[in-house]
């Protein structure tokens, strides 16, 4: 049975606090006639800290397109390698001994993936899989979890290595006044991540049991991107903060059929979406408040980095890991709107 080992987050050098946001927010938009109630959105996201790329000077001055996919590539090229290396001896494995690469990005868009270039250069086999995934936002961290567990279950005994590259704050618009688009300027932060699923189960990590996905009809308008010459401009409907409401009968029937009730498993990864989606599992799904808490406490320290957020999670729990055989799931949502989740039991494996 695949485990997913425990994963390798890097965030960038750069920082920027909901302070520095708010007087940015105030400076830049002050004659916006929604500035107070985007100010206080972005005080209740509650995220004091986010993480860039570049300083914010850069940031805000948008150098067009095209330059801002050279720096996409330019920067995944720098930071991906150092992340790759370590989630790998997390997992005891060489580059050799990887047969997929599940490569995870809503934020910039490479052809050919930025797989092929890491296959070439870091000597991955040239027959490994590459799995690409562009278009499922901050959903795409679970759904590289799923997609992996996929491939290791039909080829017994491989191993897919799973890397997410999300640089937010090149999706920065300075000239969209949309309130989505106001808001997500105080809530995404940029950040990269890796981690293996070995099919052999001998890492230390979650053992995959079982996993599921689900569109809520009739929303696929509800987070999205739309694309024009300057690029990727966020936009959000307002039935978005109460998603989970319509999710969580789905993850309580699909947790039955296991055996396990929503309510009492032993740690939860859920994507740090904003405190709508933390709030609305616990109103909802009734799960205890404190068993959020690595969630809400990656949400304050990073803001929302996308596919990278449920690993970002996963490595606080592995930082003081359950015991032996404790149940938890993973769940990330966004575009669709979809839900992407695991379930799995924590394993010590036979390594570090």
């Amino acid at each position: 049975m695949p485990v997913l080992a425990t994963p390798t987050v890097h965030l960038p050098e750069h920082v920027i606090t909901q302070r520095e946001t708010l007087d940015l927010a105030w400076r830049l938009h002050a004659g916006h006639p929604k500035i107070r109630l985007v100010t206080r959105m972005i005080e209740h996201a509650q995220v004091t800290k986010r993480h860039l790329i570049r300083p914010i000077e850069e940031t805000l001055h948008h150098s067009g397109f095209e330059h801002r996919s050279t720096v996409f590539a330019a920067e995944a090229k720098k930071r991906v390698p150092p992340v790759v290396e370590q989630a790998l001896a997390h997992a005891d494995l060489a580059p050799r001994d990887i047969d997929a690469i599940v490569f995870i990005s809503c934020t910039g868009f490479m052809m050919p993936s930025l797989t092929a270039w890491l296959i070439n250069t870091m000597g991955f086999p040239s027959r490994t899989a590459q799995i690409p995934i562009a278009q499922l936002g901050c959903a795409a961290g679970g759904a590289a979890i799923n997609r992996a567990n996929d491939y290791c279950r039909a080829h017994p005994g491989s191993n897919a290595l799973i890397i997410c590259c999300e640089f937010c704050s090149l999706c920065y618009q300075p000239d969209d006044l949309d309130l989505g688009s106001l808001l997500s300027n105080g809530l995404f932060g940029d950040a990269v991540c890796a981690a293996v699923v070995r099919g052999d189960n001998n890492a230390t990590g979650v053992l995959i049991d079982a996993q599921t996905s689900h569109v809520i009809p009739d929303t696929e308008e509800w987070i999205s991107y739309a694309v024009k010459a300057t690029g990727f401009h966020f936009r959000l409907n307002r039935g978005v903060p109460d998603t989970m409401r319509g999710f969580t009968p789905d993850i309580t029937a699909f947790m039955r059929t296991q055996g396990r009730d929503i309510t009492a498993l032993d740690f939860y990864a859920v994507h740090t979406g904003g405190p709508r989606i933390l709030e609305g599992l616990r109103e909802h799904g009734g799960i205890p408040n404190d068993k959020l808490r690595h969630s809400w406490n990656a949400l304050t320290d990073h803001g929302n980095v996308a596919s990278v957020a449920v690993f970002d999670v996963l490595t606080r729990i592995a930082a003081n890991p359950p015991g032996e055989g404790a149940v938890g799931m993973v769940a990330g949502f966004g575009p669709g709107v979809t839900m992407e989740l695991a379930l799995g039991r924590w394993t010590n494996g036979n390594i570090r």
